[in-house]
């Protein structure tokens, strides 16, 4: 007896969990209560979340025991589709770290236990630094970072500068001080300013921006994304996400402020001088510059190679639509292309495989040239896209094979898949994983499908989402009469 009651003992333990499960009652109620927390959306039957949970598991024993403690938590969306429909959850796992209560950006570390341990580590540091004195202040103000110091003689906007400094610190560097030699030093008393690192420092714009409304998150958070960039920033794969207005024009070359600042300024001089010139024409437009080979296979997106030597461009608009500069970068060139982008006198780039010359399959193949074509406002498509390698892909193919047979008959049902690795996938499709799934109605946008894998399911889902509901439960009805004659006889 005893030893059986250890046996359930030791069993509860091992299935014992430092990992908070949430759901819709015990979210919003809940997640406040941590100054810093990081949240799993997950699915039960994504195999990426299967890979994920040992180590997020594991990562949440070991901080629970940090000083202070960081907790992890999860939440099923499956069975909780109002929180993740709140959080903007389009595929799984989906990571966000929470402070206070509040999003305070898309977790973007390791997905195993060291790297996500090492992250929050970082994260649960201070989130600002005081400068109590003028080495402080130029030890810190000397790195090549940017940097949003308030400078407060009244304190009555530290906490409101603090707190939002709890959110948006992932942008840029928070600092404050309260001392007047500081103060003196830098020329500023009752303010927050922008300051701009010393090796990004030009002719072409000011190095310093004041922050002049009330102070908030929100209203801080819109002043950095209107002004942190500069006429030219400085992109690399840590700060990509904050490169998000469009048009955007990006250059790419032996970028390294470490090692050669003069050389890295003599290129980004020249794009900030054409992009000063076409900003003073009431053109909007956003400029970038980013290393070759930390961007090389972004630049295979756009049939350009990770060489170094050169300067090469490439643009998005505002439609996500690509484009490439074709001819040797100088001024002049460079000047025509991002006038001609402007003007929409480009062909935009497109990543795409041949069109099939055979495509009557009752799986059709789309590539990026003839997607339009086939996935069109008048009829109803189911569309995976999806990895050669993926093995969960391979395992899905003879199941959607057998759905396509089932519907090849409905005229206004399409079954639909592409190859996402080697075709542009259209901007209104976020394709996280593989394979991922997207049900496109008749005459309406697109919505990710999450329901399962089985011909059943397709079945049924088509069934009460497709325009031809008759004819596809006429199909689905004409297989189970099939099935009875058959036991029958």
């Amino acid at each position: 007896m005893l030893r059986f009651a250890g046996l359930l003992v030791l069993a509860s333990l091992a299935y014992a969990s430092d990992v908070i499960e949430y759901d819709d009652s015990t979210f919003a109620s809940d997640i406040g209560k941590h100054e810093l927390i990081l949240v799993e959306f997950f699915a039960p039957w994504c195999g990426h979340c299967k890979n994920l949970a040992p180590h997020y598991e594991m990562a949440a024993t070991t901080l629970k025991n940090d000083d202070p403690p960081v907790a992890l938590a999860k939440v099923d969306c499956t069975a909780n589709t109002e929180t993740c429909s709140k959080f903007g959850v389009s595929g799984y796992p989906t990571l966000k770290v929470f402070r206070n209560g509040e999003v305070a950006k898309d977790y973007d570390g390791g997905r195993d236990e060291s790297g996500i341990v090492q992250y929050l580590r970082k994260e649960a540091g201070p989130s600002y630094k005081e400068l109590a004195d003028v080495a402080a202040a130029e030890k810190y103000l000397g790195k090549a970072e940017y940097a949003l110091v308030g400078f407060f003689k009244d304190t009555k906007d530290l906490e409101a500068f603090k707190k939002a400094a709890g959110v948006l610190n992932e942008k840029v560097r928070f600092a404050f001080t309260s001392d007047q030699a500081v103060m003196d030093k830098y020329g500023y008393s009752d303010e927050i300013v922008l300051l701009q690192p010393k090796v990004f420092h030009s002719k072409f714009e000011e190095s310093t921006t004041k922050f002049e409304k009330s102070v908030t998150t929100d209203n801080l958070r819109n002043f950095l994304d209107m002004n942190l960039l500069g006429l030219c920033g400085y992109r690399t794969k840590g700060n990509a996400d904050s490169f998000t207005r469009k048009p955007l024009v990006v250059a790419y070359y032996d970028v390294d402020y470490k090692k050669n600042v003069k050389g890295t300024n003599y290129w980004r001089n020249r794009v900030m001088k054409v992009g000063k010139q076409i900003k003073e024409s009431d053109k909007e437009v956003y400029f970038a510059v980013s290393n070759a080979e930390e961007f090389g296979t972004e630049l295979q997106e756009f049939g350009m190679n990770a060489d170094k030597s050169t300067v090469q461009v490439n643009a998005r608009d505002s439609r996500d639509r690509k484009f490439v500069m074709t001819e040797e970068f100088s001024m002049d060139t460079f000047k025509q292309f991002v006038n001609d982008f402007l003007d929409d006198k480009l062909e935009p780039y497109m990543k795409s495989e041949a069109v099939p010359s055979d495509n009557s399959g009752p799986v059709k193949v789309l590539v990026a040239k003839n997607f339009d074509e086939i996935v069109s406002d008048d009829k109803d498509v189911l569309v995976e896209f999806y990895a050669p390698w993926c093995g969960h892909c391979k395992s899905l193919e003879p199941k959607y094979n057998e759905l396509g047979e089932k519907v090849k008959d409905i005229s206004s049902v399409v079954i639909a898949k592409m190859d996402a690795t080697a075709n542009d996938v259209p901007s209104q499709y976020e394709v996280r994983g593989f394979p991922t799934i997207y049900f496109k109605p008749k005459g309406s946008q697109p919505r990710k499908y999450e329901g399962g894998r089985e011909v059943d399911d397709f079945m049924k889902y088509l069934a009460s989402n497709a325009d031809s509901k008759d004819e596809v439960n006429a199909a689905m009805g004409g297989e189970k009469k099939k099935k009875k004659k058959k036991t029958e006889l």
